[in-house]
C-alpha cells in the first residue's frame, strides 16, 4: 500500500507545480476563493492544516467545488485527525512529525501520506515503513538546504517536501536539489491579502512560485 502512496505523489507532480501551500483557513467562506485562486495560478496540491477549527470543513467544500485542486490535511499528529481528514475527503494527509500510530494509519488507508521527519533516524523509520516521500521539518531550523545535502548521500532513495521557513526567497535554492519534490509554506496566502480578499493577488504570487 505504501507502494501506491509513493506512485500517486510520482503521478501528481507529473501535472502540478511543486509547490504545496499550507492554508491557514480562519474563514470557511475564504476556503473556495483561496483554493480557486491558487489553481487558477498553476498550484493544484493545497494542504489545508487542521490548526483551525475551519480545517476539516475546508477540506469538504474545497474537494466538492474545485475540481482541479487536490486538497489534503496537515498538521496531522494523531489517528482521530487522520480519520477525519480522510471521512471529509481528503486526498492525502500530512504530519508535521512521525509515529507508529500513524504510519499504521496511513498504512491502512493506503493513501498518500508525507510523514514529518527532522533527523536520520525519523528518515529510517518512515522509510522503513515504505514511505519514500517525506517532509522535512521545521526545514529552516533543523539544518535546510545543508541537511538535505548531508542526507541525499545515506538516502538516495527518499525525496523531501521541506516546509518551516521557506517563501519565495529560498525556494528555487530548495527545489534545485535532486531530493526533494516539492517545496511547502504559507507565503503564497500571505494574511493581508486574504483579509483584503485580494484573490488576483494570490492567482499572482502562484503564477510566480
Amino acid at each position: 500500500m505504501t507502494k501506491h502512496s509513493n506512485e500517486v505523489w510520482n503521478l501528481w507532480l507529473e501535472r502540478a507545480k511543486p509547490l504545496i501551500p499550507v492554508l491557514v483557513i480562519q474563514d470557511i467562506a475564504e476556503a473556495i476563493p483561496i483554493a480557486q485562486a491558487l489553481v487558477e495560478g498553476g498550484v493544484r496540491i493545497l494542504e489545508v492544516t487542521l490548526r483551525t477549527s475551519a480545517g476539516l470543513d475546508a477540506i469538504r467544500i474545497i474537494k466538492q467545488t474545485v475540481g482541479d485542486a487536490i486538497v489534503g490535511a496537515g498538521t496531522v499528529t494523531s489517528t482521530a485527525q487522520f480519520e477525519a481528514a480522510v471521512a471529509q475527503g481528503a486526498e492525502f494527509i500530512v504530519s508535521p512529525g512521525v509515529s507508529d500510530e500513524l504510519i499504521q494509519a496511513a498504512i491502512k488507508w493506503g493513501g498518500p501520506y508525507l510523514p514529518g521527519v527532522s533527523t536520520a533516524s525519523e528518515v529510517m523509520q518512515a522509510r522503513e515503513a515504505g514511505f519514500r516521500y517525506q517532509k522535512l521539518f521545521p526545514a529552516e531550523v533543523v539544518g535546510g538546504v545543508a541537511l538535505l545535502k548531508a542526507l541525499q548521500g545515506p538516502f538516495a532513495d527518499v525525496r523531501f517536501c521541506p516546509t518551516g521557513g521557506i517563501d519565495q526567497h529560498n525556494s528555487q535554492e530548495y527545489l534545485a536539489l535532486s531530493n526533494v519534490f516539492a517545496v511547502g509554506g504559507s507565503w503564497l496566502t500571505p494574511k493581508e491579502l486574504v483579509s483584503a480578499k485580494n484573490w488576483q493577488a494570490l492567482t499572482s504570487l502562484a503564477i510566480s512560485g
